[in-house]
């Protein structure tokens, strides 16, 4: 296997632009871009659009459509990603693991931030997939239920497990097998992002707080809730509270959980549901307890002694950005070795301590600690076997009930 060892930087270094980062660049961190998922897309007929334009249905595909791979003769690769979402050195500028990689293979890395939500991002790309040609994209990062939606309409290609070794070595167990692409076969995941309770501390003025239903019903909590605009996670939390499995859900266990999320917001117990701007809210005390993406807690609590989290013995949800290689892709081989790449721990560690969110890889705890002891040790970013098997996905659905299911949680939450 090759090894790529991306530069090191001394423990203070981080520290130091770890502060910047959460100071400067990630107070528009990456999930408060994500507003646009199927429910942001049924608020702008956005769903509509996914299935329309000549797009055939989604089924069962044997693999999307390579092209003939330049990988060899040009050794380049390009990667699309979302804003705010990659390593950066003290200047802002650089990205010390993608210059790693370059260094050690030859292989420059044409990285671009041009990710601003899946909705918009699928519309720039579907023409050229729709019509069979090349995106003049290697890689492209998209939120579970895209990256299904893609793998499909066989508009994504499989990969090749030889190019991949790190990667199937070390991919973590939580992540391995989702209903959309059993045993990754088309993609691997970016990173995690979990859904938890937070809270902050001094607003609770001792309530106690274990679970989602210590929120939707406690009276002393009446005003100063906040859920997710995401369904996917505020409804996945709600059928793990009622006892039922995300994964496994029917039409009318979400009936239920709407209903039981309905009789909330109709005693006012909801303060709103909220993307990303929740985190001021929490801060400043105006939501005592809210649900909330891992890799803001992380950053929030670094900030502010008063906020925390918890676990619900229930489970928590868990979804993923995910890497893919679109159809007619020029450099196939390199895409998969850049993928393969950040499944060894030291580039994995390495991201892991700027960015925040759940770390992928297994046995990365430990380069992890020789960068950010406190980041290592922290099972929002390292989730502990304990946490692991807590963790939940909400179902695949198909178009008709993502349709469905969206028109009634648009309509819960006043979207």
């Amino acid at each position: 296997m090759e090894q790529y060892e991306p530069d090191r930087l001394s423990p203070a270094q981080v520290a130091a632009m770890r502060r910047s980062f959460r100071n400067g660049r990630a107070a528009l961190t990456r999930r408060s871009l994500l507003r646009a998922s199927a429910g942001g897309a049924l608020a702008a007929g956005g769903l509509t659009a996914l299935t329309g334009c000549g797009i055939p249905p989604a089924g069962n595909t044997e693999g999307g459509v390579s092209a003939e791979d330049h990988s060899e003769e040009e050794k380049t690769v390009n990667f699309s990603n979302w804003t705010e979402y990659m390593d950066v050195d003290d200047s802002g500028r650089g990205h010390p693991t993608l210059e790693g990689f370059a260094r050690r293979t030859g292989i420059k890395v044409k990285y671009t931030e041009d990710i601003n939500d899946n909705t918009e991002f699928f519309g720039k790309i579907k023409p050229q997939l729709a019509a069979g040609q090349d995106t003049g994209r290697d890689i492209i990062v998209l939120t579970d239920w895209l990256a299904a939606r893609l793998i499909r309409l066989g508009w994504v290609q499989k990969l090749d497990p030889a190019n991949l070794p790190h990667a199937f070595t070390n991919l973590s167990a939580q992540f391995r097998n989702p209903d959309w692409d059993p045993g990754r076969a088309y993609s691997y995941p970016w990173q995690g992002i979990s859904t938890v309770i937070a809270f902050n501390r001094k607003a609770l003025d001792g309530i106690e707080v274990k679970t989602l239903s210590d929120l939707l019903d406690n009276p002393r909590l009446k005003g100063r809730v906040g859920l997710l605009t995401e369904m996917r996670d505020t409804v996945g939390m709600t059928l793990l509270d009622m006892d039922k499995d995300p994964g496994k859900f029917t039409a009318d266990d979400y009936d239920a959980a709407i209903a039981r999320l309905q009789k909330a917001v109709d005693k006012s117990q909801i303060r709103r549901f909220t993307g990303n701007d929740y985190t001021s809210d929490l801060t400043k005390g105006d939501l005592a307890a809210c649900l909330a993406w891992a890799g803001d807690v992380v950053q929030l609590k670094a900030d502010n002694p008063d906020i925390g989290f918890v676990i619900p013995d229930s489970g928590y949800m868990t979804s993923s950005d995910n890497m893919l290689i679109p159809n007619k892709a020029r450099h196939k081989t390199n895409a998969e070795r850049l993928i393969d790449y950040y499944f060894e721990p030291r580039p994995a560690a390495q991201l892991a301590a700027y960015i925040n969110f759940v770390c992928p890889v297994d046995g990365v705890k430990a380069e992890l600690e020789k960068i950010d002891e406190d980041a290592a040790n922290n099972p929002l970013i390292i989730p502990d076997k304990a946490m692991q098997a807590k963790s939940r996905a909400f179902r695949s659905l198909s178009s008709k009930e993502e349709t469905a299911f969206e028109e009634k949680f648009a309509k819960l939450t006043g979207a």
